[in-house]
């Protein structure tokens, strides 16, 4: 399994955590489609704790952690 750790905004309709079968994603963007989130909604992405990038692979026991743009002034 991944778990996919979601922050801010990007729980809204999704909760805190999703767990996806490592079979079916390949990469860190298979897992944001997969839980209907698109690429520009992410403006930090963690695989196990490092920065990547949505083409990074990923694989069984990894963690995702999802971050949205943050504003304020």
């Amino acid at each position: 399994m991944i778990e996919v750790r979601l922050f801010a905004t990007l729980r809204e309709g999704r909760g805190r955590t999703a767990m996806l079968e490592a079979a079916s994603v390949r990469s860190a963007g298979d897992a944001l489609a997969a839980l209907g989130i698109a690429p520009g909604e992410v403006a930090i992405l963690l695989i196990n704790g490092f920065h990547a990038e949505p083409g990074a692979a990923v694989g069984e026991g990894d963690v995702l952690a999802l971050f949205p743009p943050v504003g304020g002034g």
